[in-house]
């Protein structure tokens, strides 16, 4: 059955495929890091890869470049064998107490 409705398009945000570019992932206190392939990142989040199948945190931090500390904070939001999306997350102030 057709619909004479116009369709509404869904903006997504852009991505950038990265082709398993090789970054890095650290968990709890930052003593453990692992590395991993980026699929695709956007402004909101991230889609990695592991060799291996281990178990990830619900929080985690992405650093996307080897010789490059910046840590990207983010939260594991689906899980599908050794592949994770995630969506980065606002860094907490030191001190615990909200920003603004």
């Amino acid at each position: 059955m057709a619909s004479n409705r116009a369709r509404v398009k869904v903006s997504r945000e852009p991505r950038r495929q990265l082709n398993n570019r090789a970054a890095w992932i650290t968990v709890g206190d930052g003593a453990t890091e692992s590395e991993c392939a980026v699929v695709d990142v956007s402004p909101g989040g991230a889609k990695i890869t592991t060799e291996l199948a281990f178990d990830v945190k619900d929080r985690l931090a992405l650093t996307l470049l080897a010789d490059h500390s910046k840590r990207h904070p983010c939260e594991v939001v689906w899980r599908r064998g050794k592949t994770y999306g995630l969506k980065f997350i606002a860094a907490e102030p030191a001190d615990g107490q909200p920003s603004g």
